[in-house]
């Protein structure tokens, strides 16, 4: 008989010892090891074969641009952090150890045109991807994202969100550190 109450008594706690278990998994798949959502595939590999129109009616090849480190803000005038950001990149711009190109995603040109106009211009050369084909290159996550590719063509590294003035310092010194071939 001393049996059936251990036994009562075991199973009262069996919910418990599931749901404990229910919730460190939970956990475990949540903050354990994994991939990080943010690291590009592309990191360490040659820069996708982009081809695009640009706002000047000239072909945006980033092929082109190989010999020099190139920082690639992809960008669209209707994207609120693109705003904020945008101070950061006329100061990027200003430094000749590398270019920065601009990708409009997604975006109309005229309204692409009209947000450079207001802001300023601090791309050496913007392309038009309005399909988001280049996007779908890169394997954007959307924008603003900011990819540093080396003067050899290869993506160095990948920054998802606005640039903040400390990024753009860590954007301008792996560009600067990557300009010669």
């Amino acid at each position: 008989m001393s049996e059936q109450p251990k036994a009562n008594r075991l199973m009262a706690f069996l919910p418990l010892a599931l749901f404990l278990a229910l919730a460190g998994l939970f956990a475990w798949a949540m903050f354990g090891q994994r991939v990080d959502r943010h690291a590009s595939a592309l990191i360490g590999k040659p820069v996708p074969p982009i081809v695009l129109p640009d706002m000047d009616g000239n072909t945006l090849d980033l092929a082109s641009y190989k010999g020099r480190a190139v920082i690639v803000n992809v960008f669209a005038s209707w994207c609120a952090p693109c705003r904020v950001e945008h101070p950061m990149l006329l100061q990027l711009a200003k430094d000749k150890r590398f270019v920065v190109i601009g990708l409009a995603y997604r975006d109309d040109p005229s309204k692409t045109q009209a947000y450079l106009d207001e802001l300023g211009d601090p791309y050496a050369q913007t392309g038009i991807d309005r399909q988001g084909a280049a996007g779908v290159q890169l394997g954007l996550g959307g924008v603003p994202e900011t990819y540093v590719i080396s003067a050899k063509g290869i993506v160095l590294a990948r920054h998802r969100g606005e640039i903040t003035p400390k990024v753009a310092a860590d954007l301008a010194q792996l560009a600067a550190r990557s300009s010669t071939p």
